[in-house]
């Protein structure tokens, strides 16, 4: 006969283990529940002959119950240890981060932490007659918390680059709010990535790639779109037309809408579109040797 006892103080984990127990599919298998001095003890017997059987079932339970009632708990944990200079609000950010990086790539994630956490509770349970859930998941399950600290450290990562970016277009609109308007319409020509501009007159307007007169108020860039965004910052129109040839809004394009804010107006079918969505004139906002 084998015996397990399983100690723990939390309710909900008792009543997890014992839901998971109720409905177990592996004969003469027998459970009790009792309080000690310093824990409730769930006591497993098993007086079958397929003892690997009964022990895979165990660590199975063990391992589903750490992740749905353990994990979230042990992911705030390590915020608040890790980054305890962030306030509340923040955190709670980080912690939702965390469940979308989870979700983004659940299947992955999920059999990494299932294989870890059942081969620690299998190997352990094998030779030992019982076990103290929090101790154990606190001290003997490094791989698995390291996995959980790198979704940790990746939420903070993108929540850092989320808020300077959150800075970084606050302050172009307090500084395009600062300034008079230099001219009356822009239209930008937009198109996987490249940019043309053109006057209120439609008129190509030629740009200089002089990046030292560049406003920038912050070092994230966007790239080739540098250049059309300096020389939006430089024009500062009262108006901002943003011809869409391909019908796609992206990153450039959503940023632009945030920095000029009611000055933009989005356009997919107008003349302008319908010329440049049949034109093979090459998109550029810097001039040519």
């Amino acid at each position: 006969m084998k015996s397990i006892c399983i100690k723990t103080n939390n309710s909900n984990l008792l009543n997890y283990l014992l839901n998971e127990l109720k409905s177990l599919d592996v004969d003469d298998v027998y459970f009790s529940c009792n309080k000690f001095r310093c824990y409730k003890n769930v006591i497993v017997h098993y007086k079958g002959s397929d003892l690997n059987l009964f022990l895979e079932k165990i660590s199975s339970i063990l391992s589903f119950l750490v992740i749905d009632e353990l994990e979230e708990d042990i992911l705030k944990r390590l915020i608040s240890q890790n980054y305890f200079y962030f306030n509340y609000s923040e955190k709670n950010t980080i912690l939702q981060t965390c469940f979308d990086l989870i979700s983004d790539n659940f299947s992955s994630f999920f059999e990494e932490k299932f294989k870890i956490l059942y081969d620690n509770f299998f190997n352990y349970l094998s030779s030992h007659k019982s076990i103290v859930l929090v101790g154990f998941v606190n001290f003997r399950l490094k791989n698995y918390l390291e996995i959980l600290d790198n979704i940790v450290n990746q939420a903070v990562n993108s929540f850092i680059v989320e808020k300077e970016y959150c800075e970084f277009i606050s302050l172009l609109k307090l500084y395009i709010n600062s300034q008079g308007n230099n001219c009356n319409i822009i239209h930008l020509v937009y198109s996987k990535s490249e940019s043309l501009l053109l006057d209120e007159n439609k008129n190509i307007i030629n740009i200089s790639d002089d990046i030292f007169n560049a406003k920038y108020l912050s070092d994230i860039t966007f790239s080739s779109n540098d250049y059309a965004l300096n020389s939006l910052l430089n024009l500062l129109p009262k108006k901002l037309y943003i011809h869409l040839i391909d019908d796609y809004i992206d990153e450039f394009v959503n940023t632009l809408t945030l920095i000029f804010d009611k000055k933009v107006v989005l356009c997919t079918d107008c003349n302008i579109c319908h010329l440049y969505k049949h034109s093979p004139l090459h998109f550029s906002v810097r001039n040519k040797e």
